[in-house]
């Protein structure tokens, strides 16, 4: 286990969320000590929990044993066009998240070589569904079913809408050759259906919630098929397991930025934090930490609300309220090394002299410097800015991303004294909804 290797993933600033650098609206250093302080047991359980194997999470980016399935699973779609996956919440937005490093962000993933297209059907919109679906060539189509407890309502109508549809383009007798579900080890709708269709079934591990998958089959199995490297992937998100695991909180990046926010939260009135991220293929990584920080944290009348946004569309379009409407809100903007890539703008080109400040300067050189300019911006406003800068959005840089949000958010749910792991307040809307359902004439 590479326990020794130091953290280069990316670099952890967050002087800009402190009064000495802001003015009033930053934390005041003797209000933030004491609640670093109060992250120490939380470290200690994680140490203890990774060392005795009780939170398999945090075993999942040292295991090796499991990847060959999981390229052998993949190996399976090679030579299809496209691959449906069916899912919703966590059984989606990590395996999207991490295949948006293979498609830019900007739509279903393009995979290199002979693999497929990834489409993430999400909802049970039957305008979006129907769209999908008739737009794809079913006879070279594939699909994985994920579900963790084999009952989620939305994933089970979308296998029922989708699978006999595919059956029909490929013949029943096929589908197990297509298609792969994945689920917990219990007799559960998801399990029943694979079995009665002869579909291959990959566990998905009862001790890791949905919205801390991203690291297991559930998230890599896709990133496999869309040609990213997984192991590189867990390789990140142990370089940043051990950061986060330091003895001392102060060498902590997702303890200090746990006793960031609930700092902010408790003395300056901090009630929402916005991630945004100067990268097309981080899109989808805001969605996922959207529901990770909401679930996890959102009980019992606490938590801060998380907003996603993305540079530099939101410039545009949310940046006006963040710098001249309340002062209720954390930043954390995630820079990447853009300067000096993408097109060159020849002078003679532009055709304009308002343009000539663009003459000899990249497009990367332009969301350099709108990254840039837009974190000072809001700590000129006495906004608290924190800065996530990675060496390189690739697979390792990824992982190491994941990681840290899956334990700040762990250690933040310490601080907040509730249970990371649950989400009561969810059932009773599933509960209702099939009410609805069972109501209707």
């Amino acid at each position: 286990m590479a326990d020794s290797t130091p953290f280069t993933a990316f670099a952890h600033d967050v002087d800009h969320c402190f009064a000495a650098a802001i003015g009033r609206h930053g934390l005041a250093e003797a209000d933030f000590a004491p609640v670093l302080e109060a992250t120490r047991p939380a470290l200690t359980r994680l140490r203890q929990a990774r060392a005795d194997a009780t939170l398999p999470l945090l075993r999942l980016p040292a295991r090796t044993d499991d990847l060959a399935a999981i390229d052998a699973a993949a190996q399976r779609y090679r030579g299809l066009a496209h691959v449906v996956v069916l899912g919703t919440g966590g059984s989606s937005l990590g395996g999207r998240t991490l295949c948006a490093l293979a498609d830019g962000g900007l739509g279903s993933a393009a995979s290199p070589g002979n693999a497929p297209r990834l489409w993430f059907a999400e909802n049970v919109d039957p305008d979006g569904f129907e769209r999908l679906v008739g737009g794809l060539d079913l006879a070279r189509t594939g699909a994985i079913v994920v579900s963790k407890s084999g009952g989620t309502a939305e994933t089970m109508a979308q296998a029922l809408a989708f699978l006999p549809r595919l059956a029909k383009a490929i013949s029943p007798a096929s589908l197990g050759e297509r298609v792969t579900a994945i689920t917990e080890p219990t007799d559960n709708p998801l399990r029943r259906l694979a079995g009665r269709l002869g579909l291959p079934i990959i566990d998905h591990d009862p001790q890791v919630g949905g919205r801390f998958s991203v690291l297991s089959v559930t998230g890599l199995l896709p990133a496999a098929i869309a040609g990213v490297d997984i192991r590189a992937v867990r390789a990140g998100a142990l370089a940043a397991l051990v950061a986060a695991l330091a003895d001392d909180p102060r060498r902590s990046p997702p303890a200090i930025g746990a006793a960031v926010g609930a700092a902010l939260a408790s003395t300056r009135s901090v009630s929402q934090t916005v991630i945004l991220p100067y990268i097309d293929r981080l899109a989808p990584f805001g969605l996922w930490f959207c529901q990770l920080w909401a679930e996890s944290l959102g009980k019992g009348g606490k938590g801060t609300t998380p907003i996603r946004a993305l540079g530099t569309v939101d410039q545009h379009s949310q940046v006006q309220l963040y710098l001249d409407g309340p002062a209720d809100k954390m930043f954390t903007v995630v820079m990447g090394d853009a300067r000096g890539r993408g097109p060159r703008f020849a002078a003679g080109d532009l055709g304009d002299p308002a343009l000539d400040w663009l003459a000899g300067r990249t497009m990367g050189d332009l969301l350099d410097a709108s990254q840039r300019a837009t974190a000072e911006t809001l700590a000129r406003k006495g906004r608290p800015v924190r800065i996530l800068r990675l060496a390189a959005l690739d697979a390792h840089g990824l992982g190491a991303l994941l990681m840290h949000f899956m334990i700040e958010t762990i250690v933040a749910a310490h601080l907040l004294s509730v249970d990371p792991f649950d989400q009561p307040a969810v059932e009773d809307g599933k509960k209702l909804a099939r009410q609805y359902m069972q109501g209707m004439s």
